[in-house]
């Protein structure tokens, strides 16, 4: 049996589309519907303000589209009070009947730069993990005996991780333009010798083929380049081909849970056919 958990045991894959509204708002209900007819289990939201709307409206409209479950992908907790994201999370799990997954992290690479031109404090690393904590720590007071919302972290170095190993159901590993395979295979058994719970092992494939979808890499990412350094943020274009390289990241990985563009979720679809639930 292959272990697909932090902590032993095997998971069943399942698949998640970062689909944010960039059309009209009848073309995106229409992918919206299509991604769950295909089998996908989870619609995802960026946290990008100003570049499509806010994820929480968006994610409750999505939740009465289908029966997918929603999720944001993942909120930057630098960009908003602790509480109110606890708040909107809680909210979201209420509105949505529990099919809403809270996804969290410091922010990507440039937040500073952000967070500047939106007129807030560039607070440290250590203090983006604090809220991140405070966050997760109120959402659980908020979600109370009947409830629980769970909690994605995006995660990295050695503090994430172990911030994740306390907090998270599920953790998505970020890696960085230089990451080989070598390299991301030592952050996530780094990570699996630190959990010592059943946690959900997750990846951000932000390239297919030479596909590079929006809000999920930045746009001058080369794809030829990922794949002459066997990078795991990108997979193969033919299904077949990608089936067999996502069943083998979770055979040596333990990674269960794949997150791609919207771009490439009708591309990926046999995929998805094929491998979600087993």
């Amino acid at each position: 049996m292959t272990d697909s958990t932090a902590s032993g045991g095997t998971r069943p894959f399942r698949f998640g589309v970062v689909a944010p509204l960039r059309t009209d708002l009848p073309t995106w209900r229409d992918q919206v519907r299509r991604i769950a007819d295909n089998g996908y289990s989870t619609l995802l939201m960026p946290d990008v303000p100003q570049w499509q709307p806010a994820p929480a409206p968006t994610l409750a409209i999505a939740a009465t589209l289908t029966d997918l479950r929603v999720g944001s992908w993942v909120y930057a907790s630098p960009l908003r009070q602790p509480w109110s994201t606890a708040w909107e999370a809680h909210s979201l799990s209420v509105l949505t009947e529990g099919r809403f997954e809270l996804g969290i992290g410091t922010g990507r690479p440039g937040i500073e730069d952000e967070l500047r031109d939106l007129g807030l404090p560039v607070v440290p690393p250590g203090e983006r993990l604090a809220q991140v904590r405070e966050t997760v720590t109120a959402l659980r007071g908020l979600d109370g005996a009947a409830l629980r919302t769970p909690v994605v972290m995006a995660v990295r170095g050695p503090k994430a991780q172990a911030l994740a190993a306390d907090l998270a159901d599920t953790v998505a590993f970020a890696l960085m333009p230089g990451d080989d395979r070598v390299e991301s295979t030592r952050v996530v058994r780094d990570f699996r010798t630190l959990a010592t719970r059943d946690i959900e092992l997750a990846q951000h494939v932000a390239v297919i083929g030479d596909t590079v979808a929006p809000f999920m890499a930045s746009p001058d990412t080369d794809p030829a380049a990922l794949r002459a350094m066997d990078s795991l943020a990108v997979l193969p274009d033919d299904p077949a081909a990608a089936a067999e390289e996502i069943q083998r990241r979770r055979e040596e990985l333990g990674i269960s849970y794949f997150v791609f563009g919207a771009g490439s979720a009708d591309a990926l679809a046999p995929v998805v056919a094929e491998l979600a639930g087993q």
